[in-house]
């Protein structure tokens, strides 16, 4: 654990306020809602709304890897409109990207944490856009947190063990898979902070 501390990383997930439908199919104009974060170097938990979003860019610049789940796919996408630089800059560790490369196919957190970690995901994502549409900003965040949580005990089991659990049908096998800590480069230009 001393590793991914000196190494910095943080763990990001992003909801979003409108769902793919509304946008058009188009990852750019879903909107960002709320998006959690887990800082490894504090142990602590954060969330950022939608005027928010600053913060987090500036806690990804100084970070080593941002680790999510689908988050090159969909949390990336999704924040490049708010982002003045390439959002594909960052040192990601996507944990959806290495099963997919390890299985052959993809599976949900949810499964996964089951199957590796014995947790269940609180939720779905279309109850963090009901959430937000009603205004429930506690219930978001919790909601966002606990995927947050399961990323990040996912990402710590996967260091320790060097593997995730896989079930397939009635039957849980091992997928050995490996990520590598990457020390913080030093970037030249942050972008999110004034000049």
């Amino acid at each position: 654990m001393t590793q991914i501390i000196k190494s910095n990383p943080i763990v990001v997930d992003v909801e979003t306020q409108l769902t793919f439908q509304e946008a058009g199919n188009d990852l750019k104009k879903l909107k960002v809602s709320l998006a959690g974060v887990y800082d490894f170097k504090s142990d602590k938990f954060c969330a950022f709304r939608e005027n928010e979003l600053d913060k987090l860019f500036r806690m990804m610049e100084h970070a080593s890897q941002v680790i999510g789940f689908n988050i090159k796919k969909f949390d990336l996408p999704v924040l490049a409109p708010y982002y003045r630089g390439n959002i594909r800059q960052f040192e990601t560790v996507d944990l959806l990207e290495l099963v997919e490369k390890n299985l052959g196919y993809r599976v949900s957190l949810d499964s996964l944490a089951g199957s590796t970690l014995g947790l269940k995901k609180s939720g779905h994502g279309l109850m963090a856009i009901n959430y937000f549409r009603q205004g429930d900003w506690q219930k978001l965040e919790s909601y966002c947190l606990d995927d947050v949580r399961i990323t990040r005990d996912l990402y710590s089991y996967v260091l320790t063990n060097k593997k995730v659990i896989i079930r397939t049908g009635s039957v849980l096998k091992d997928l050995p898979m490996e990520i590598i800590i990457k020390p913080k480069k030093d970037k030249s230009v942050s972008l999110s902070l004034p000049f």
